[in-house]
Order: structure tokens, then sequence, then C-alpha cells
């Protein structure tokens, strides 16, 4: 029997995937301004999970804050921020 070679498996992260967006963290001062401009508490922002592949690397704890940077078509760039919650 011939053994056969395994051909490279090429792996993706969900870092370098073309469709996840950039993920960053927020300063603990940029965190402040944000939820004093839009006049909200940290509980209503959207959350994201601490588990979330995408923000692993980032080294968050739960309250703090994502700024995701998506691409947009119409205005070059869109910003989204989330709450980081412990599932």
């Amino acid at each position: 029997m011939v053994a056969r070679k395994k051909k490279a498996e090429k792996r993706t992260t969900p870092l370098t995937h073309v469709l996840i967006p950039k993920h960053l963290k927020v300063s603990e001062r940029e965190k402040k301004e944000l939820l004093e401009r839009y006049h909200i508490t940290l509980k209503e922002l959207p959350k994201i999970l601490l588990s979330d592949p995408a923000i692993a690397h980032l080294g968050l704890e739960p309250d703090d804050v994502v700024k995701i940077i998506r691409p947009s078509p119409t205005a070059g760039e869109a910003v989204y921020y989330r709450g980081v919650i412990d599932g």
C-alpha cells in the first residue's frame, strides 16, 4: 500500500478572513467620552461575548468596549461599538 502525502491544509483564522472587520479595544477615556456623547450606559450598548474569536487576541475583560470598523460602500468606513460580556 502506497502512503499518500497529505495536502497542506489552508487554515483561515478569524483575524485574517476578509469578512471579519477590524476590532479594537477602546481606552477608558474613549469609553467615557462615548457613553457621555450618546447619553447611554455601558449596559445599553450592543453586546459581544468575551469568547468571540474576533476579539480573543485583544486581552479584554467584561465591561470593556470594542470598536468595530467595517468597510462601507457608501461611507468608506462604518464604526460600531460593542460592550464586552462574559457569556
